[in-house]
């Protein structure tokens, strides 16, 4: 049997970092998963994705994120249920996070302008050539064998 989910998206909050009373840490986060086609506006929507995970990575996702990081998330699905103040059941669907991964740095979030489709980049830096696209349209035709195929 397969329990596996990855996912790629954004925080949509900072994530909640508490503490079991046996002193294992736990951080609960919410991450926003773009779908991958618009609505019938020409919107895109989202899925927005209840995730905990455990332990000392609880605790460097807590520390080095924040609302609107970008990161990939890799664990399986649970679901479970408790009875709540009101005596109603109450069920749970989350990711538990066996493993994650910072898709970008907190200063190319924080101070990066938007990228756009020309492919060069300046790095602020003085006296430094712009980068240039080495796959820029030259008009020439690529020519591929299928043995250079991954598939």
């Amino acid at each position: 049997m397969i329990n596996n989910v990855v996912l790629v998206g954004r925080l949509t909050r900072d994530p909640d970092l508490r503490t079991t009373e046996s002193g294992i840490s736990v951080a609960t986060f919410t991450l926003a998963v773009d779908r991958q086609f618009s609505n019938s506006q020409g919107e895109r929507e989202a899925d927005f994705i209840n995730c905990v995970v455990w332990r000392k990575a609880a605790e460097n996702l807590a520390n080095f994120t924040s609302k609107g990081s970008l990161i990939g998330v890799q664990g399986r699905i649970q679901t479970r249920s408790y009875d709540n103040k009101e005596g109603q059941r109450v069920y749970v669907t989350e990711v538990v996070v066996d493993s994650f991964s910072f898709l970008e740095s907190r200063r190319s979030r924080e101070n990066k302008p938007v990228a756009s489709n020309n492919f060069s980049t300046t790095n602020n830096v003085p006296n430094e050539e712009p980068k240039q696209d080495p796959f820029a349209d030259t008009g020439k035709t690529i020519e591929i064998s299928e043995d250079d195929l991954p598939f």
